[in-house]
């Protein structure tokens, strides 16, 4: 499985009463046997406040290379795949609880996060062989 992008956006308003506005969506775009698939996390905006509670950051950006700031909502997605390889065979989850959330990063080996989004950043993608490289046992 090639990962070709993995970015975060905050959701705006399209509408006065709607509450996109407190929402995040990371989105993935991978190529799995030759086809080229999207998978997408969308989750409470309020749960990246508290990144230093299930994170080794403190802040966002979380990664910097060169001029490129990685926020913890450009990783969301990728983690989520890592962590639960099944969710290739979906295209969106939402997380509304924080503990789900807080659990989706326990165990997460983040020099290896790391190194994947280095050359994913570089525009090369990354080919990943096993999740298992991006989880501590």
């Amino acid at each position: 499985m090639e990962i070709k992008s993995s970015k975060g956006v905050e959701l705006v308003k399209d509408k006065s009463n709607s509450p996109e506005e407190f929402f995040n969506r990371s989105e993935l775009v991978y190529e799995d046997k030759g086809r080229e698939q999207k998978f997408s996390v969308l989750y409470l905006r309020y749960f990246d406040e508290k990144l230093h509670e299930f994170t080794p950051f403190t802040e966002n950006p979380v990664m910097i290379f060169g001029d490129n700031e990685i926020m913890l909502k450009d990783l969301v997605a990728f983690i989520a795949l890592v962590k639960n390889p099944g969710y290739k065979h979906r295209r969106k989850m939402y997380i509304n609880e924080y503990e789900e959330y807080k659990e989706l990063f326990s165990g997460v080996n983040w020099e290896a996060v790391k190194q994947a989004f280095l050359k994913i950043n570089d525009g090369k993608g990354f080919d990943m062989e096993s999740t298992l490289e991006f989880i501590h046992a």
